[in-house]
């Protein structure tokens, strides 16, 4: 069968069309695992210059661009996958209903809902968080598969509006274990770029200044030996991300809670009040920014990996995935791949570790058109009416 996928859940419109061989457990009934993808076309078009003046995502902005964009890229799509002369290509449409921004997700849905009555083809809504989840599988362009994984398997969802961790004990089935309390890691991430005079989207640019920071760190450490003032090699979070003039110490918020919440607020709000403390004293020059950035980057990712460390010990999780924006940081990646191997080291056995594919890990339809059709086959092919798809914009797993 062949799905064609829609996401506009916030500001990248996105239009995929793949073809799905079902795999088949006792040779009737299809099963989500191992069936088997092909991409026929993926298109995505961003918005981010668009929203590049205000700092963040315009909503009546974002709104305009998708429905300009979409009949663009679903002629673009349906050409690049050899089907735009067919009368009714597609067999199932799955969309984005949710989390995200209402008036972005109701411009999908409706191009979807007319595409349905022309095409005479059901619609599959998709959470947007689920489709993360799966975004994990999509290792190759062209073909992949669902392959068995051994449960249980504890998600970790990062991005610009959502931090989460999730206990998945089988497909289509999660819980919430912890979330933030506040703002998102992302948005977080975007706050303090903002802060620092770098430009939107201010995640990348915030990790690229931390890195750059700590690979001199590095350097220095190698040469002067670890326990400098200001070494990466000093121990708690107390450590200091500077040299020894200029001493930078950021908190961990709920580092130590007994539960699985995340809070960065109270973290955004400690880097104001530091920024504020040193334009005091001397113009926020670029290397203060840079060992800002290192300090904040050390403390959002020393709050995930340490909740993230504890669920996998409680749970006693065989599979963690990696998903949503912020997977793509590489400070994220290396910390988590650390407490994996090590926790596999103290139970005996490996922890299976997927992350998306760099250029999957923020908004995409692909993502979409795997949880659509994967609810398609647990609802034994049942799909809701047309009319009854809405735009959730809070809608949780």
């Amino acid at each position: 069968m062949k799905i064609l996928s829609i996401e506009t859940s916030c500001d990248d419109t996105g239009i995929s069309i793949m073809e799905v061989h079902p795999a088949h457990s006792d040779g009737a009934r299809e099963s989500a695992t191992n069936a088997s993808f092909k991409v026929l076309a993926n298109n995505v078009s961003s918005q981010i210059s668009i929203h590049i003046p205000h700092g963040g995502v315009f909503p009546a902005l974002a709104k305009r661009e998708h429905i300009k964009n979409l009949p663009i890229i679903l002629e673009k799509t349906l050409k690049e996958a050899e089907l735009e002369k067919e009368k009714n290509p597609i067999d199932l449409i799955t969309v984005t209903c949710g989390p995200g921004l209402e008036p972005t997700l109701w411009t999908g849905i409706t191009f979807a809902q007319e595409l349905s009555k022309q095409w005479k083809v059901p619609i599959m809504s998709v959470n947007h968080m689920e489709g993360h989840i799966f975004s994990v599988f999509i290792k190759d362009k062209k073909k992949f598969e669902i392959p068995e994984i051994k449960y249980p398997i504890l998600s970790l969802l990062v991005s610009g509006g959502h931090t989460e961790l999730v206990l998945i004990k089988k497909w289509m089935d999660y819980k919430i274990i912890g979330e933030t309390l506040d703002d998102a890691v992302g948005e977080a991430f975007d706050k303090v770029a903002r802060m620092l005079g770098l430009p939107y989207p201010g995640g990348p640019q915030i990790s690229k200044l931390a890195e750059k920071e700590r690979e001199h760190l590095k350097e220095v450490e190698n040469f002067l030996g670890p326990r400098f003032p200001g070494s990466l090699s000093q121990p708690d979070h107390k450590k200091s991300s500077t040299s020894s003039h200029a001493k930078i110490s950021l908190p961990r918020p709920m580092l130590h809670s007994k539960n699985f919440d995340f809070s960065f607020s109270g973290l955004k709000t400690a880097v104001l009040y530091l920024i504020r403390d040193i334009n005091l004293i001397k113009k926020l020059d670029q290397k203060t920014k840079a060992q800002i950035a290192l300090e904040f980057e050390n403390a959002a990712i020393e709050c995930l990996v340490h909740k993230t460390a504890k669920a996998i010990e409680k749970y006693k999780i065989k599979t963690l995935i990696v998903a949503g924006g912020v997977s793509a940081n590489k400070h994220l990646k290396n910390e988590i791949k650390k407490i994996t191997t090590a926790k596999a080291g103290q139970a005996g056995s490996k922890i299976k570790l997927l992350f998306p594919p760099k250029e999957l890990t923020g908004d995409n339809s692909l993502m979409i058109g795997v949880a659509g059709y994967l609810n398609y086959i647990k609802n034994k092919k049942k799909v809701p009416e047309m009319d009854s798809v809405k735009a959730v914009g809070n809608l949780r797993l």
